[in-house]
């Protein structure tokens, strides 16, 4: 029977007059996250928010319009997007996420085929907890940076104002309840905007800069006709396209792969378990309809088309989950309204100088905070799922992923005739837990309580 509580169900189409807001708050929700990656990786804003829009849609479609999620950036790529920016600028980050992409398909076709079990041989939470901890970890001193640093010097001015972000973030997210419980990134960032320009205004620090704010507006108001204004409030983002912007084949480096792809091995488990979530919520079982191999091969395709635009990789966001939750709308049409509302907001160019107007304090002040829960996510991963680190094997991988992945390690692979091949950080970390995993005896303690890919009952 349906839940008496659902109040749009996956598959109803909801009223005009409420369709809008209910868009808006998932927009509200993930807008946060999913502009402060591209602030961190040097990509466009403006692309990631039509990227995730795209990208959405094409999920929506690949799973039948039956699994109501929102894709936005992923946070696990922020660092191999950076090392890869240094070897081979943005074209490279798109091949490597292209090729991420790639992964997920392969990934999509063997769970088809052959089911899920094999997976949990290959990515225990013994492994995929202490990687997804490294992720958290490894960007702490990028955040900290962020926050109080300028042109690498000490500034107590923009410390201050990633400091009021941080706590207007988690004033928010402790007290505030219903919608804005969900959207504390977002109230963290406008509290720490407003802070910025009062504090310049006071100081006389550039804070903040709204330069390009207001050239855009001028330029809106100063229109001498309606096709002028137009013209002056949508904006072609700076896309990176391949062939067109760059060509694949004069820059394609294998340490890119190397960094790249490895990450698909936690962004799969992080899907999976949002899928598992996202069920539960639902009273659903979207891992068998319309399957796990469809909702796997969405995420990849979306990540795909991300990487033919130049906006970084994609993923199911917990943000939007959480609005589902309280608001019990699980209509993919609301889902698909908030994709087409971040596509419009990306051609809107008003809002993309806004987005780039923020201070890279204030994007310090709520990296701390979400660096650092993705950290604890990794360990709540292992609690979870009652990882026994008394154990000397499971102590053993966990320790040796984490001191490699956090302290920088790197192999240096000489490729005849070409550039050396390099693996690095986290992702070597993660195919050393691999291979650990795999290799020493007493794989079954690995798996804690087993439950990691357990798929819920679908209610009666």
């Amino acid at each position: 029977m349906t839940d008496k509580n659902i109040v749009l169900d996956v598959r109803e189409v909801p009223k005009m007059s409420k369709w809008f807001l209910f868009s808006v708050q998932h927009l509200f929700a993930m807008f946060g996250s999913t502009i402060l990656v591209p602030f961190l990786t040097d990509l466009s804003q403006a692309v990631a928010l039509i990227s995730s829009g795209a990208g959405t849609l094409a999920y929506l479609l690949i799973t039948k319009g039956r699994i109501p999620a929102y894709l936005g950036s992923s946070f696990a790529f922020i660092t191999p997007i950076t090392s890869a920016m240094a070897i081979s600028g943005t074209g490279g980050v798109m091949i490597g996420s292209f090729l991420a992409g790639i992964v997920y398909g392969i990934l999509s076709l063997l769970i088809k085929t052959f089911g899920t079990k094999w997976l949990m041989k290959i990515l225990p939470p013994v492994v995929v907890g202490p990687v997804i901890i490294v992720i958290g970890l490894g960007l702490a001193p990028t955040a900290i940076d962020m926050a109080m640093n300028v042109n690498e010097q000490y500034s107590g001015v923009h410390f201050s104002a990633a400091i009021v972000t941080l706590l207007i973030t988690v004033i928010g997210s402790l007290m505030f309840r219903g919608f804005f419980g969900l959207i504390p990134i977002l109230i963290g960032i406008i509290g720490g905007y407003l802070y910025s320009m009062f504090i310049t205004a006071v100081s006389g620090v550039g804070v903040l800069n709204t330069d390009g704010v207001s050239a855009a507006w001028q330029k809106i108001t100063e229109s001498s006709s309606f096709s002028e204004a137009i013209g002056a409030i949508f904006v072609m983002p700076e896309f990176v396209i391949p062939f067109v912007t760059y060509n694949p084949a004069e820059i394609f480096n294998w340490s890119i792969v190397m960094i790249m792809v490895p990450v698909a091995i936690v962004t799969v488990a992080e899907h999976i378990g949002d899928q598992m979530v996202l069920s539960k919520i639902a009273g659903r079982n979207f891992l068998e309809k319309p399957g796990l191999h469809r909702s796997i091969l969405g995420d990849g395709v979306a990540t795909m088309i991300a990487s033919l635009l130049g906006g970084p990789p994609n993923t199911t966001y917990g943000e939007n989950i959480g609005v589902l939750a309280i608001t019990r709308v699980f209509s993919v049409f609301v889902i698909g309204g908030a994709a087409v509302l971040a596509i419009l907001f990306g051609f809107i160019g008003i809002i993309t100088e806004v987005i780039a107007s923020i201070p890279t304090p204030v994007m310090g002040g709520i990296s701390i905070l979400l660096f650092g829960i993705i950290a604890s996510s990794g360990l709540r991963m292992l609690i979870d799922n009652q990882i026994d680190l008394g154990d000397k094997r499971n102590l053993i991988i966990s320790s040796v992923i984490l001191v490699i992945g956090i302290g920088g390690a790197y192999v240096d692979i000489p490729i005849k005739n070409a550039e050396n091949l390099q693996i690095e950080g986290m992702a070597l970390a993660a195919l050393i837990g691999l291979v650990l995993n795999l290799v020493l005896p007493g794989k079954e303690s690995g798996f804690g309580n087993g439950q990691m890919f357990e798929a819920p009952e679908e209610n009666k």
